[in-house]
């Protein structure tokens, strides 16, 4: 290896991960040329009008131009998704030279391929405000055979589910293309997080122990990430947790409240969904907790339930005073406890 390729050398290699990803992946459903042509042209369609029934409910992205979204496979999701981690976490994360520099990148990236190989079958769309060069406008993305598989096992409305997925993505373009400053904040905590990563942490018998505990009271962490944090990462941790939890919330609720006369079959979608994501054979729903998928799907509930309780008692007017500034975002206790953010930012 020359001195050249050496000094380029990042804490993961990104290309390796990709490969061994798009080795792991397993195959999607299997469909006619002639249907699968018809599920892409009608995801296509389909994103432009979700972001306006979104813009309508929120007030999100006025005067903003109507992009399409992207319809992907599931190697391409993987490419695409090792993309954007990539650009997020290379601010803070120096690269480096020499041999070992080498054998803990391509470590690193294993693990990080058998992770995206993991989440490549259940990821139905995602929206990546750090897309490729470091365009604002980010990419909405819609793992077609994923979605075609979730609509099968839920036997609902192929065109009701696919709208219903578009509309859940859009908010989240809408978050961060409509809310300027968000994009950058989300980055400044990523950064922030990952550079005090050689802080002390807790030992790994202390680990093992709340792990094992979390795991048998069932509120397990976010992945094992949450068990190894210094005071100074837990604090950081907690600002990325609460805005996680409240975009995926303010998406989740912004997917149903849209209502029936867009998605007609909604009621009967988020039942069925709902009870899906609850699903899975022990050994998947170990590796969801370890990967921090479980406490992803919780995410979805506490968010929804913060942002109801908030539109319920001031209106989406008054809830949009959550975006002013990173001040008026809501704390970890406070989408527990909404009232408190309430009395905080809108009383």
């Amino acid at each position: 290896m020359n001195g050249a390729t050496e000094a380029e050398l990042g804490p993961v290699d990104w290309e390796l991960a990709v490969a061994t990803a798009v080795r792991l992946v397993r195959p999607g459903p299997v469909i006619g040329k002639d249907e699968a042509d018809h599920v892409v042209g009608r995801l296509r369609e389909l994103a432009p009008q979700a972001e306006v029934h979104v813009r309508e409910l929120t007030g999100l992205g006025q005067g903003l131009p109507l992009l399409p979204g992207e319809v992907v496979d599931r190697p391409a999701w993987v490419r695409a998704a090792a993309q954007g981690l990539a650009a997020l976490t290379a601010p803070a994360m120096p690269r480096q030279s020499g041999a070992m520099a080498g054998i803990l990148a391509g470590t690193a990236g294993v693990q990080a391929g058998v992770v995206m190989a993991f989440l490549s079958s259940r990821v139905l769309g995602q929206f990546d405000p750090f897309g490729p060069d470091d365009q604002l406008a980010g990419r909405l993305l819609l793992v077609a055979p994923n979605i075609v598989g979730a609509q099968q096992a839920l036997d609902v409305p192929a065109d009701d589910f696919r709208m219903w997925v578009c509309l859940h993505e859009c908010t989240h373009r809408l978050q961060f293309t409509g809310v300027p400053w968000l994009r950058k904040y989300f980055s400044d905590q990523v950064t922030a997080l990952l550079s005090a990563m050689d802080e002390d942490r807790a030992p790994l018998s202390e680990v093992i122990r709340d792990f094992r505990h979390k795991l048998r009271e069932g509120d397990g962490p976010i992945g094992l990430i949450e068990l190894i944090q210094s005071p100074q990462q837990k604090a950081v941790l907690d600002r990325l947790i609460a805005l996680s939890t409240l975009l995926e919330g303010h998406a989740d609720h912004v997917m149903d409240a849209v209502g029936p006369s867009v998605v007609p079959s909604v009621g009967t979608i988020r039942s069925r969904f709902t009870a899906r994501r609850k699903g899975g054979g022990l050994l998947d729903r170990i590796l969801r907790t370890v990967l921090g998928v479980e406490a992803k799907v919780r995410q979805y509930a506490e968010g929804a339930e913060f942002t109801e309780y908030v539109v319920e008692r001031v209106g989406m007017d008054g809830f949009n005073a959550i975006w002013t500034s990173a001040e008026t975002l809501p704390t970890r206790a406070e989408i527990a406890e909404p009232m408190t953010w309430l009395r905080r930012v809108a009383p």
